[in-house]
């Protein structure tokens, strides 16, 4: 029996989560989904807190929200079903609004599976309004930083003459207790986009933004384009509300 561990640092730098790859979370090609992968990632930020004392409920309780803004990716290796792995995440210096965290997965021999970098905001749940970095005093803010081998979160720019990639409905199973599609189900938004000629893809990186929640039984179309010369897909999945995210991945 495996017995996976949850550990911090001896000096409390980074956050530690052993995790066993399940056949259920693993697509057709046998290697972790990106749904997947954004829930082992955010659960172990989630974790990170709460084992310093900040859960969901303390966090609430005094009208805070944490929630993913943008993130980055670079698969070095895609874990595979029945593979055990460490999950290790870290806050670093932040901006005036938005936290930052980063993220390695590595093997059980430490070799580096997936390399990330992601962007959080404060919200204040009841007014939904922005909270300064500056005002979140829980915790005591980090005030370095290190270099990430992957692509930085930042803007995404969507191209000309996108096209009508899929079309879904938001149904109960996207929702979480924040009353919007979790951040995670747009891993599986993105995968379910794909046209055929690119599931098999060897993606090298992904980046995604969130610009509006997506709400249940709304309606989100996904356009994409793809540019060969730069081996890139470009998404944007849509409600009535506008943009409700975008995307890239990248290939070899």
């Amino acid at each position: 029996m495996y017995n996976l561990r949850l550990y911090h640092d001896d000096d409390q730098t980074a956050f530690h989560r052993e995790a066993l790859v399940y056949f259920s979370q693993c697509g057709s090609a046998r290697t972790l989904s990106l749904g997947e992968l954004l829930r082992l990632t955010s659960d172990s930020a989630v974790e990170d807190y709460r084992e310093r004392g900040m859960s969901y409920g303390f966090l609430a309780e005094r009208n805070i929200a944490i929630l993913v803004s943008r993130l980055s990716f670079r698969f070095h290796t895609m874990p595979q079903g029945n593979q055990r792995i460490n999950i290790a995440t870290w806050e670093e210096k932040p901006e005036a609004l938005q936290l930052k965290r980063a993220y390695e997965l590595t093997d059980e021999g430490g070799g580096r599976l997936v390399s990330g970098l992601s962007a959080w905001l404060l919200v204040n749940p009841v007014t939904r309004r922005i909270i300064p970095t500056k005002d979140f005093t829980l915790r005591p803010p980090r005030d370095w930083e290190k270099e990430h081998d992957c692509l930085r979160p930042g803007k995404i720019v969507l191209p000309d003459g996108m096209e009508l990639w899929h079309e879904r409905t938001i149904g109960l199973s996207d929702i979480d207790a924040n009353g919007h599609a979790n951040n995670s189900r747009y891993g599986a938004f993105v995968e379910d986009a794909l046209p055929p000629s690119y599931r098999n893809k060897s993606f090298t990186d992904f980046r995604l933004n969130y610009s509006r929640e997506a709400k249940l039984d709304q309606q989100m179309q996904v356009y994409g384009k793809a540019d060969e010369e730069k081996k890139k897909l470009v998404m944007a999945g849509r409600t009535e509300d506008g943009n409700s995210f975008e995307a890239e991945l990248y290939w070899k």
